[in-house]
Order: structure tokens, then sequence, then C-alpha cells
């Protein structure tokens, strides 16, 4: 081992002696939380009264293991510093979420999906171990494969929210990625050709003879959406950047046929971040005069939300709505995952009946090669991942939208409705901002018996919240 991985490593060790310091520190009958300033759910809630755990010392990679293509990262760091550590390896995690300041521990326990996520599945199948800080105060290392002591664990974890303990380090595979990539983006004016083209590309990895290795698209209008097709080259050659004047996602946009374009990878990779997909419209940043004076390291998705939070706080948005005489806004800022073969019918609904425009796709699938118990599972066999039961051999999309529209006759009207299409299309919806479920079908979408098994086991005296609780009810 290296001087600094030996460092690194040290550093490890005593920012996770801190972490268990401060959690013997809590009195018994207290709540435990992590110490976060910032966040990226959208779940409004009232300040919290648990004390908060330290983990100052857990924002770090450990490793890189360039032969082997793995890394062993703290829990709390963030994609953007796991990223800066292996991309000099020519490597990169099978799935990289969108934002930077997502944490990896974050991705695992609340879900995460990209580009690569329609051949790498979620970010929990590439774990292939890690160490969690459980609700009773133990370490303990759950492991992927069907056996072992915490298997149950590592099954549950994804979808937790930290329900069930804190990931302090985790080992995970990389792939590797060549310094370009160059993009296609394919016009379509009607939804159900981009879903046929999407679901033959997750299919056989190609489109017109173009090899795919990184899928997603965006729907403007019922008659105006894109596929954007991504394949990673070592060629060089001029490349775009998407950080200054341009915006990423009108660059996508054009008459018919396709517009190519070119990036570094790392560009590639964070090519949502500098406008927040296209939310940063909302506070000027894409307005040419504004854009020309705006610091380049303020344009990104941390400190969009930042001044998303400030608007919250002191419930700016709504007082220039009534202002102007108009209602207050509903926030439906969600992202769903519905069948591929229902995609079409959802996004006809979703645009009929709520008017957010642009749409963001993801196609994902579980990989095949298994994650927790690594075989293939059985069409009728209990879900491998139980909080999230997506089916192997199934594709879905990702259905992302972000934004606001005027409020209801009941509080979360729109979210609502949201969710019983969803359900009703055998969809999922993912749990990181405002849910209005009942319990009882909460339960029934989300593993309800099975998280109940895995937080008596290792949270018997409830020091951590609730799925349900942190989830969907308001404190």
């Amino acid at each position: 081992m290296s001087a600094a991985a030996t460092t690194a490593r040290t550093a490890h060790d005593a920012g996770v002696e801190r972490l268990l310091a401060s959690y013997r520190a809590v009195p018994a009958t207290s709540a435990v939380r992590l110490a976060k300033r910032t966040s990226n759910l959208f779940r409004t809630r009232a300040k919290a009264d648990a004390a908060g755990l330290d983990t100052s010392g857990l924002t770090h990679v450990i490793s890189v293991d360039a032969e082997a293509r793995t890394a062993d990262v703290a829990g709390m760091c963030t994609y953007e510093d796991l990223v800066a550590a292996t991309l000099p390896f020519g490597l990169a995690p099978l799935v990289v979420p969108q934002l930077k300041t997502i944490t990896l521990g974050g991705a695992v326990t609340g879900l995460g999906i990209e580009s690569t996520s329609f051949r790498n599945g979620l970010p929990h199948e590439s774990v292939l171990e890690m160490d969690v800080l459980t609700g009773a105060g133990e370490l303990v290392t759950a492991s992927r494969g069907s056996g072992g002591e915490h298997a149950d664990l590592f099954r549950a974890f994804p979808n937790s929210y930290g329900t069930l303990g804190y990931a302090v380090r985790l080992r995970i595979e990389l792939e590797p990625v060549p310094p370009f990539v160059a993009l296609t983006h394919v016009r379509f004016d009607d939804l159900r050709e981009l879903v046929a083209a999407m679901d033959s590309i997750v299919e056989t990895g190609d489109h017109d003879g173009l090899r795919v290795d990184y899928l997603d698209g965006v729907v403007f209008s019922a008659h105006e959406s894109y596929l954007c097709l991504g394949t990673q080259t070592s060629e060089p050659g001029p490349v775009s950047d998407y950080t200054r004047q341009q915006v990423y996602y009108r660059s996508i946009q054009h008459g018919d046929g396709v517009r190519r374009d070119r990036l570094t990878a790392h560009d590639y990779l964070w090519r949502w971040d500098a406008d927040w997909f296209w939310c940063s419209q909302a506070f000027g940043a894409q307005h040419p005069l504004a854009r020309r004076v705006w610091p380049r390291r303020l344009r990104r998705s941390s400190f969009y939300g930042r001044l998303m939070r400030l608007e919250r706080r002191f419930d700016l948005g709504d007082r220039l709505e009534r202002m102007q005489g108009r209602p207050p806004r509903e926030r439906v800022i969600q992202d769903v995952e519905v069948p591929i073969e229902r995609c079409a019918e959802f996004l006809d609904w979703f645009l009929a009946n709520v008017p957010i425009e642009p749409i963001w796709l993801c196609p994902l699938r579980l990989r095949d090669d298994g994650g927790a118990g690594g075989a293939d599972e059985p069409s009728d066999a209990a879900p491998e991942w139980p909080l999230y039961p997506l089916r192997r051999g199934r594709t879905y999309v990702n259905v992302g939208f972000w934004s606001t529209v005027p409020v209801g006759a009941t509080e979360g009207e729109t979210n609502r409705r949201v969710e019983r299409e969803v359900s009703a299309l055998d969809g999922h919806k993912s749990l990181y901002s405002d849910a209005f479920y009942e319990r009882d079908e909460f339960d029934a979408l989300y593993g309800g018996e099975a998280y109940r098994a895995v937080k008596q086991r290792y949270d018997p005296d409830s020091r951590l919240l609730d799925l349900y609780a942190k989830a969907v009810q308001r404190r």
C-alpha cells in the first residue's frame, strides 16, 4: 500500500471513530440523524431536533484499485470528488447521478440513475460491500451475494433513506471510460416512435449501426422530443462547453433528423449540473445578460439548491404570486419509473393533465449479472431489492419533472394524481420528494413487511426514523 493510500485509510479510520463517538454521545432516549447542512432531498420538513452524527471524516475517496477496477469510498463522498479521483485512471463509477453533490452513500440508500442505467442498472447494484453504522450503533459489513450474515441488510438498504443505518464505507465497481463522448441527438415528432426506438436501443445497444453507451431523452412537447445517444471514444477533436454561455438542454433541440456534438467524458458526466437540468431558468441564470456576469463557480446545482431553500424559507414565490393576484403554487418535483410499454401512455396523461415541460426520460434495467444475489431472478420470485421492487429482465423508464403548478383544492393534489397514475401503470415513485401515500399502500409498494423485519434486527429501539415517517408523514 502506498504512503498516500495509507494516509487516506488512516484518515478514514479516524473519521469512523469520530462518527462512533458522536453516536455514543447521543442519549439513549434520543433519536439519531446525520449532521448535514445540505441535502439533495426535496421534502418539506420542520427543523430536526435529533442529535447529529459527526460525518466530517467520511467525505473522501479512500483508494482506487485500477487493476481490479474498484474503489473504496467513504459514505459522504460526493460524486464530484469520486469522479475526480477515478477519471485520472480512465475509470468511472458504473452509474454517475446527474448532480455533483449527490453522495455515494446517498445514491445507494436513496437510489440514483443516469444514462448508463439501461446497461448498468442503479448505483446500489455496483456495490460489492459496505460498512454500515446501524441504528443500534453497531458497525457491520454487508457484502454482495445470496449468503452472509448481513445479506438482509445489503438487500434492504437501497431505498431505505438512512432509516436502517448509514453507509460508512462502500467498495464499488468501476468501468473504463475513454476521454470523449460523441453525442447524437435524434428528434421525434411522435412519442410512441421515441419509446419504440428507446426500447430497441436497450435491447440491442445500438441505433442504426451506432453503438450506444449512454442513453437518455427530453420531451419538450407531445410533438417534439429527443433521444440523446452517447458513444464513448478516444478520438481527439473539438468539444463543446456548456459551463459558459451555452445551455446544454437547448443544444439538443433542432428542426429534424439528428444533431451531433462532442464533450469530454468529464463534461458529459456533469452536463446537467451547470443548469440543474433546466431549472436554473427560474433564477434567471439562462438569460444571456445574466449568464455573462453569473460566476462560473456558482453555475452549479448546489448553488441553485441553496437559492431554492432560501425561496422556500421566506415564501418568496407565493408572495410574488399573491402580489399578482394568482394562487400559490404546488411543488411537483418527482422522478417516477414506469414500465417501458406503458411509458407513452403515462406521457400522454402527464402532458394532458400537468402543465410542466420539459420532461426527462432515462431508461433502466436491473443488471443481467445480478446484484445482491448474483443470478437472474425468476419472474415470480421475491424482488431482489425489496424496498424498490423492480423486476429483473423488465425495462423501465424514469420520467423526471421538476417545477410547480397552481395549488388545487386539497394539499398535494397534483402529486397525488401522479401517484395514482403511476401505480395504475405498475410503476414506482422515488421518495426523495413529497409523497402522500396511505400507510397500507406505501407498505405494498415499498416492501413494508421486509422492511419491518430488517428494521427490527438493525434498529430495534427505533433510534432512526421509520421510512414511512421520513418519506410521507409531516413532522
